[in-house]
């Protein structure tokens, strides 16, 4: 089986979509030799900031020299950027090897997309003799199928509502979903979290005898800086090369993570980790500039927390650009209302989009909230050919394309065929 058909034999499953429980990933996990069993990870949850804040750890541990794994979904462009071991994606080969291989067992139970995608990964980190992995939840915690780890620390970056038609509909539900990838005796990272989502990771701490560690102990907070204390004595200040301060606090918990489960990695591993983050792990779509003059900016905002956000920093040169639009496209189980409706005193026009995936609101889901919000908006089906003739537009005029990442991923996808 070539790359190309195994591919489509892994999307397809799709068909099976979320199915919520460990079963099925036990089973095949276990069909496999149970690989999971011998890596040494990190396990990271939360609503947002996950992408960075894992990103951030696996580029710390790749400048101390460690031959780190790092699991993530989505990815934008290509399946292979789920997979990165210091960098360097997947390879074609073993993708195809690994389907061919397990079509039958695939087949006869059903399996989804994200169990495959979980068990190759876990599977790929031990053949390729990874020192530790990193590894990002799916879906909420507690019945996603990376919940098979017994990780060397858990990271929990923030906690908001999301997925409420699976997770719950309050803070305190969905910190419990999150909450139950913390093991017995745990060491427990957390960014800044909620008071209710605060209360409910400190109760599961003292159920699991885990040790917790917050982030608010552990940094001194100016206006634009962050500083976190990695030990008595050493404190570094957060200068990632993402913009926005939330990327300083993402950067911040990584740095705490590792001061306190790799207590050897020096000052200057900190620095060049969270300098090179991009260039090590292949992390895009956080407020990333695709075009300058016009501006063209991709982010993967994709609820109201992320929004807030990135407006936070947009605001800073709002007043620059003489148009302002914005390419909109989400998952019908975000807050889109509530995302648009913090949206719309910034961009002078509305352009909405449908996302060819299950989980997406269609073009009618989204105009519906923005007819109940007055907003006058207009539809496109080709994005990417918006995006390429937004480019001979007039300098001071800008375009941000947020929502969510598959839609910036089948963006950047048309962009580069």
């Amino acid at each position: 089986m070539d790359v190309e058909s195994s591919l489509k034999k892994l999307f397809s499953l799709h068909t099976f979509g979320i199915k919520l429980g460990l079963e099925n990933t036990i089973k095949f996990l276990e069909h496999l030799g149970n690989p999971q069993n011998f890596l040494k990870t990190i396990h990271v949850a939360g609503s947002n900031g996950k992408g960075s804040s894992l990103s951030f750890i696996a580029s710390i541990l790749q400048e101390r020299g460690y031959k780190t794994g790092l699991y993530t979904s989505p990815h934008f462009v290509k399946f292979n950027e789920r997979i990165v071991i210091n960098g360097k994606q997947i390879d074609d080969e073993y993708i195809a090897g690994f389907i061919e291989e397990n079509e039958k067992f695939i087949d006869d139970f059903q399996l989804t997309f994200f169990e495959v995608t979980t068990a190759m990964a876990f599977k790929y980190f031990l053949e390729m003799k990874t020192d530790y992995c990193v590894i990002e939840t799916g879906l909420g915690g507690r019945l996603d199928a990376t919940n098979v780890l017994n990780p060397l620390a858990v990271v929990i970056t923030t906690i908001s509502l999301e997925h409420t038609n699976v997770l719950g509909n309050t803070i305190a539900q969905i910190a419990s979903e999150k909450a139950a990838i913390i093991k017995n005796g745990s060491k427990v990272f957390t960014g800044i979290l909620k008071n209710d989502a605060k209360d409910i990771v400190e109760q599961k701490c003292k159920e699991t005898n885990s040790q917790l560690f917050q982030l608010k102990d552990f940094i001194s907070n100016g206006e634009d800086s962050i500083n976190v204390l990695i030990d008595e004595s050493i404190s570094i200040e957060m200068s990632p090369p993402l913009r926005g301060k939330y990327q300083k606090y993402n950067a911040a918990l990584a740095a705490l993570t590792i001061s306190k489960t790799f207590p050897s990695i020096n000052k200057e591993n900190y620095l060049l980790g969270i300098l090179n983050v991009s260039r090590n792990t292949g992390l895009q779509g956080r407020y990333e500039y695709f075009n300058k003059k016009p501006d063209i900016i991709f982010d993967s905002a994709h609820n109201p927390e992320g929004i807030e956000n990135f407006l936070n920093e947009f605001s800073k040169e709002v007043d620059l650009y003489r148009n302002r639009v914005l390419l909109f496209g989400a998952m019908r189980d975000k807050a889109i209302g509530e995302m648009l409706k913090m949206l719309s005193g910034y961009f002078n026009q509305f352009i909405i989009t449908g996302i060819n995936y299950e989980r997406a609101a269609s073009l009618e889901e989204i105009s519906q909230e923005c007819n109940r919000l007055n907003i006058n908006y207009s539809t496109i089906k080709e994005p990417g050919e918006f995006i390429r003739k937004f480019k001979k537009r007039s300098k001071d005029e800008c375009l941000v394309v947020l929502g969510s990442m598959y839609l910036i991923g089948e963006i950047k996808a048309a962009l580069v065929n």
